[in-house]
């Protein structure tokens, strides 16, 4: 006890990193349990900002055992790249563990990636082109490289073979490109094994040992709900589950190992890539949440889209999940506001959804019902209580909170490791 989830509500960039970080004194192990290097967390420590995008951010807390456990995608040149940097100044990595059942990420991959989207045209999904889905969807056809594979070569160059069988085919044919050689490939993946072979573990095993000593391990998704490939806005989504779920099939413990799930959600709402979104605003105040927000992509640096609060996919998100607490990020980013609106519900063709709807049609012509609630001017980022935020922020809050259907426990109100307000302990 405990094993505590942190999941994003909404399409991503919540503020996950910073959650889990600020649970870092607290924690003795995190685990990044899906997803790959097409997500980003930003995590600030005093002055010093750093962007992570495969490790999971608990690497930054001194004494915290990092894994990437199996249900993660792994491209080694940006994990080596990554350590590489964190120890340029001054992080220890040393406890990091990488679980040897994960599947790794080729140049066949991100090549994939990349010329599907463009062959896709109007109809692409928003990918990152780091080639997480097809190192996915080759998962799922039993003809991935696991991490485990690099040590043996045999191993290694049967699989690779095996998958190049037909993406060359593919390559060549539809997309007019290039064939790739078996040998290019094992020979970039056997660079990384000695370096690699120190890390690797049995890390499912870990993390049970760890637990039932009663060590504090952090289960920290990639992405978020509306991007689960079961759950989400699909096809807009992300190819792992992100949901809590995911936690215990993508880390190799049990489900009854977790005991707390904690869902990130911003005060506001941005999404990155295509797919419906009702409360998107496409004008002046979009671009004001974007700007004042810092809405830009960690990973790719794309414009993020932005909207306002979006009560039925919090509700959504946590009867998915099971939230038991809630972290609100990016409550000073609302700062100045005359009067904040918050979606309660939608109209679908002059039908009132208080959920979200189960028809995806459904959902991607929903217009947002608003109630508007009285904005502040105070800056709140020096509140440590709730009783420091002026009146109307915390109208704000509770509002949320009882739209929710579950406790919202911390409050952000700044981007710094401190800049925050705990009313429940997410722990204890």
């Amino acid at each position: 006890m405990p094993g505590i989830v942190i999941v994003g509500v909404q399409w991503g960039d919540e503020g996950k990193g910073k959650a889990t970080d600020l649970l870092g004194e607290r924690t003795d192990w995190v685990v990044k349990f899906n997803g790959g290097n097409n997500a980003g967390h930003t995590v600030v420590i005093g002055d010093e900002k750093y962007a992570l995008h495969l490790l999971p951010s608990g690497i930054l807390s001194p004494g915290v055992n990092a894994v990437i456990g199996n249900g993660v995608v792994v491209d080694l040149e940006v994990l080596f790249e990554e350590l590489d940097a964190l120890q340029a100044r001054g992080v220890d990595t040393s406890r990091l563990r990488v679980s040897a059942n994960a599947h790794v990420i080729t140049a066949y991959h991100r090549t994939l990636d990349k010329v599907t989207e463009r062959f896709l045209g109007k109809r692409r999904i928003g990918t990152t082109g780091r080639g997480i889905g097809p190192a996915y969807a080759d998962k799922i056809n039993r003809v991935g490289i696991r991490v485990q594979d690099l040590f043996d070569e045999n191993i290694l160059r049967q699989k690779v073979e095996g998958a190049l069988d037909q993406k060359n085919h593919l390559l060549v044919k539809v997309f007019n490109r290039r064939s790739i050689t078996v040998d290019e490939i094992v020979d970039d993946l056997l660079s990384y094994t000695e370096r690699l072979r120190p890390m690797v573990a049995d890390t499912g095993h870990l993390i049970d040992e760890a637990l039932e000593r009663g060590d504090v391990v952090v289960f920290e998704a990639g992405q978020a709900t509306l991007l689960d490939v079961d759950h989400g806005t699909y096809p807009f989504v992300t190819s792992s589950t992100a949901t809590a779920a995911g936690a215990a099939s993508g880390s190799g413990v049990g489900p009854g190992r977790l005991d707390r799930i904690v869902g990130i959600v911003k005060a506001y709402t941005t999404r990155v890539g295509s797919g419906p979104f009702p409360t998107e605003l496409d004008d002046d105040m979009g671009e004001w949440l974007r700007k004042t927000g810092g809405e830009y992509g960690t990973t790719t640096g794309r414009e993020r889209r932005t909207g306002w609060y979006d009560a039925p996919i919090t509700r959504y998100a946590t009867r998915v999940n099971g939230i038991t607490d809630l972290v609100l990020t990016k409550l000073d980013v609302l700062t100045g506001l005359k009067e904040i609106p918050v979606c309660v519900a939608y109209d679908v063709d002059g039908e009132r959804f208080d959920d979200v709807p189960v028809n995806q049609t459904d959902f991607h012509h929903a217009k947002p019902i608003y109630e508007h609630f009285a904005g502040w001017t105070e800056d709140i980022s020096k509140a440590r209580t709730f009783e420091d935020l002026p009146q109307n922020a915390q109208d704000y809050v509770l509002a949320l909170e009882k739209m929710s259907n579950t406790r919202i426990s911390v409050i952000g109100v700044g981007p710094a490791r401190d800049e925050a307000i705990v009313r429940h302990d997410l722990v204890d």
